[in-house]
């Protein structure tokens, strides 16, 4: 399942840098055309699309790689790099389109054909939304950042071309040339808000920063599908590489189990997580046996060596499934 989401990532991607391109070429007739300012922050935004694309592309390509001797974690680390790239390049397009747009302003130029201009940047809008959305779709479903990413880019590059046709309209019908360049400065926000978006998050996963939602989301649903002899669940992490979710976690049982037994609980608790989350993720599964004072807090009801009669169960919580130790109840020694 991992691997043919991996292929079905690349296969997107390489549509992503190709169509980039070809409306890259589009944006710069339309830029020959009118002479907006508006329309090149456009088309340095695209600049930006195409060697992201291409980089994205060599990223998941990358990612889709089986793992070897010298990448024992496979090579999704790859799609956090292409991320980061994507974002630097936003964030510098959009310094470019500032100083140009301020250029404009103290300098203003006669804007032509701004009809054409508008026909030809829109198609280009379409095309980016329809792709962009088709991206996000499928890199949530395989879990691939760099094709969110890509996605999310071009449905950006979208909602900025609808804003330059939204600017060169009223120029179109006032005569104020000014609101092009306004246009292209507000533009500019725009693109270096999402560059800051893009490199956080890459960044958090370069840096194995915990994913506090999923973390959230997935202790919920083993709370309510705990079983009687997962005693605690501790140490728990959360680390993902490219499309593959690597979990490490301790799982306490009844210390009498034997090892199949121990050992058929892990595999609950695997199935379990799969069933939800999918095939591409990986376990690092310690199984604790409990210790005395666990038994006040352990709802098993046929057990043969407890030591204290029940009194409550603890809920699994973010701050004690994380903690590297059995989970105990306060007034117990």
């Amino acid at each position: 399942m991992a691997a043919q989401g991996a292929q079905q990532n690349l296969k997107i991607q390489k549509w992503v840098a190709m169509v980039s391109l070809l409306l890259l070429i589009v944006k710069f007739v339309a830029y020959f055309f009118t002479h907006s300012v508006a329309v090149l922050t456009d088309a340095l935004e695209s600049i930006a699309n195409v060697v992201a694309g291409f980089i994205g592309l060599y990223s998941l390509y990358l990612a889709a790689q089986p793992r070897d001797e010298n990448h024992p974690y496979g090579h999704g680390k790859a799609e956090f790099l292409s991320a980061a790239v994507e974002g630097t390049l936003i964030g510098i397009a959009g310094l470019a389109v500032l100083y140009k747009a301020i250029e404009q302003l103290i300098h203003p130029q006669s804007l032509n054909k701004l009809d054409l201009g508008m026909l030809l940047i829109g198609a280009t809008a379409l095309i980016n939304y329809v792709l962009g959305s088709i991206c996000i779709s499928i890199g949530k479903r395989n879990q691939s950042i760099a094709l969110e990413v890509s996605g999310k880019h071009l449905q950006t590059d979208t909602f900025s071309t609808i804003a330059v046709i939204a600017g060169l309209t009223l120029v179109f019908f006032t005569g104020f040339h000014w609101i092009d360049a306004a246009v292209a400065i507000l533009l500019t926000c725009l693109l270096l808000h999402t560059s800051y978006t893009i490199l956080r998050r890459s960044i958090a996963g370069i840096m194995d920063e915990a994913d506090r939602q999923l973390l959230l989301q997935m202790i919920d649903y083993l709370n309510k599908n705990r079983r009687e002899n997962w005693v605690d669940l501790h140490n728990f992490r959360v680390i993902k590489y490219g499309s593959v979710l690597h979990i490490d976690c301790h799982l306490t049982v009844p210390w009498y189990l034997n090892v199949a037994e121990a050992h058929h609980e892990i595999d609950q608790l695997t199935t379990l997580i799969r069933n939800k989350y999918g095939q591409s993720v990986e376990f690092f599964i310690h199984s604790d046996g409990c210790q005395p004072f666990q038994c006040s807090l352990c709802s098993k009801s046929d057990c043969p060596v407890r030591k204290a009669a029940f009194e409550k169960t603890i809920p699994w919580t973010l701050g004690n499934v994380l903690q590297n130790q059995r989970h105990r109840l306060p007034n117990v020694p």
